[in-house]
């Protein structure tokens, strides 16, 4: 089951005073903050990378897999506020710009 369009725009809802956007891949979406990717959304279930310094905040979240293939991640409560914030302080300081893309001619 693929995330429904109205899913995406409540998740971006609620990660409010955030620079937060989205783009939709391989039928799922990523979430950006400040152009940083920092949440996948699949089957409408938000999904964090499993880095170390979310370790004693996500200790009690469950896990899962976004898709075949990927790493397991923590799955984020969308809905709880408080978390989110903390959530998105930490992606903020610890996850990288993409790189840039270069165009073959």
């Amino acid at each position: 089951m693929a995330t429904d369009l109205s899913y995406i725009q409540f998740v971006i809802e609620q990660l409010r005073g955030e620079e937060a956007t989205y783009k939709k891949m391989f039928g799922e979406y990523m979430v950006y903050i400040e152009g940083k990717p920092v949440f996948t959304v699949c089957d409408n279930t938000v999904f964090v990378k499993e880095v170390k310094e979310l370790e004693e905040l996500m200790a009690e979240a469950d896990r899962g897999y976004p898709y075949e293939g990927a790493k397991e991640c923590y799955v984020l409560d969308i809905e709880n506020a408080e978390l989110v914030e903390k959530v998105v302080a930490v992606l903020k300081e610890v996850i990288p710009l993409p790189k840039k893309k270069i165009k073959k001619v």
